[in-house]
């Protein structure tokens, strides 16, 4: 078996550690500076290693970890989360904005979609009475 490497290309932890669902939409986010090694924008093929601080952010979230570990193989997500550590800072404020995201969606439990048939005759009829 080959040992754990010591440094490791940034697009490929991303994708090991569940960030990402591929390695080339991993590679994208470094590419379009959604990604930060110790403040500073880098490419793709940077090498990262144990210790490092990232800054990833994936739509309206931002997480800031630190590496702890280095793998090129993907595992379960329980095996991918031992890859970093995030800070508590950033455990909230993601938390914060799923929160003002879920508020701020539209809650009408009436509405389910496209009306059936039934949903319809029921809006004609009560348009009817209506006029």
């Amino acid at each position: 078996m080959s040992e754990a490497p010591d440094r490791l290309r940034i697009d490929k932890w991303l994708w090991a550690a569940r960030f990402f669902k591929t390695r080339s939409l991993a590679s994208d986010a470094v590419d379009g500076g959604k990604v930060q090694v110790n403040g500073e924008r880098v490419k793709p093929a940077k090498a990262v290693k144990a210790g490092d601080r990232l800054s990833i952010r994936i739509g309206a979230f931002t997480w800031q970890v630190e590496v702890i570990a280095l793998s090129d193989r993907r595992g379960p997500p329980p095996t991918a989360q031992l890859l970093y550590t995030e800070s508590e800072e950033s455990r909230v404020a993601r938390m914060r904005v799923a929160d003002e995201l879920r508020a701020s969606r539209p809650t009408n439990p009436l509405h389910k979609g496209r009306p059936t048939k039934k949903d319809r005759r029921e809006m004609d009829r009560f348009q009817d009475d209506n006029d």
